[in-house]
């Protein structure tokens, strides 16, 4: 459910206070817990670290993030392919085919 309008978004008040203190650009990330902070106008520029529950996942924030939240650009559960047996027989021609158009490509150059 969104959050009241009259009561505006919600932002952590502790990042606020990070992004004070370091500039846009700049080669530092700012750690977050806060998922569920929404991203601002000043914080346009900034390099977030937003925990996943395990590790620190890196989110450089852009224009078209501004009203989404930070939370949304931090995935907490890793995708590994679906298939088994078919899907490795599929990738195993796909990586040959690619191998064979790399060597036809160095017998055309000499």
């Amino acid at each position: 459910m969104a959050r009241s309008i009259k009561k505006g978004p919600y932002i952590d008040q502790s990042i606020l206070e990070k992004i004070s203190r370091v500039k846009p650009g700049s080669a530092g990330i700012i750690k977050t817990w806060a998922r569920n902070s929404t991203i601002s106008p000043e914080m346009i520029g900034y390099a977030f670290g937003v925990h996943n529950g395990k590790d620190f996942i890196e989110v450089r924030v852009t224009e078209d993030m501004v009203g989404h939240r930070l939370g949304e650009f931090s995935m907490t559960r890793k995708f590994t392919a679906h298939g088994g047996k078919m899907q490795r027989e599929l990738e195993a021609k796909k990586k040959a085919a690619e191998i064979a158009a790399v060597q036809q490509e160095k017998a055309q150059e000499k």
